[in-house]
């Protein structure tokens, strides 16, 4: 069953009430990203790096808001440059082309996180320290 775009658009619209509301508490917005993470590895052959976004979002926030800065600014570089890659139109393969036009962001993805895996790792379990420690409090 195809989903049209005035679909997508209406199930857009019924969810912001409820982004708002998730808006207001970073905790809850955390355990979003790591859900997202989670939903993205089930999605065939891009999956494993897809998933991986959300953490290096994550980690790129919390290094400029200066929460986490256990790591190199050479490896949030790197991540912004793929990001800046995915967004710019100076693709290797045009988006335009199904599903090859992406397959050259998922490449470049793919290498920052493994420029970065140590770094993410890390950010992976100081997230889950600071996690477990607010639910306690």
């Amino acid at each position: 069953m195809a989903v049209d775009l005035e679909q997508a658009k209406q199930a857009l619209e019924n969810g912001i009430a409820e982004a708002q509301e998730l808006l207001k508490d970073p905790g809850k917005i955390d355990a979003l990203l790591r859900q997202l993470e989670e939903k993205l590895k089930d999605i065939p052959v891009a999956g494993s790096v897809l998933a991986d976004i959300p953490q290096m979002v994550a980690m790129i926030k919390g290094y400029i808001t200066g929460k986490y800065t256990n790591v190199s600014v050479k490896v949030i570089a790197t991540l912004v440059a793929a990001f800046v890659y995915v967004v710019k139109k100076q693709d290797l393969i045009n988006d335009e082309i199904p599903v090859l036009g992406q397959v050259d962001d998922v490449a470049v993805v793919a290498a920052a996180f493994m420029l970065s895996e140590p770094e993410l790792k890390a950010f992976a379990a100081w997230r889950e320290e600071n996690a477990q420690a607010e639910a306690q409090a």
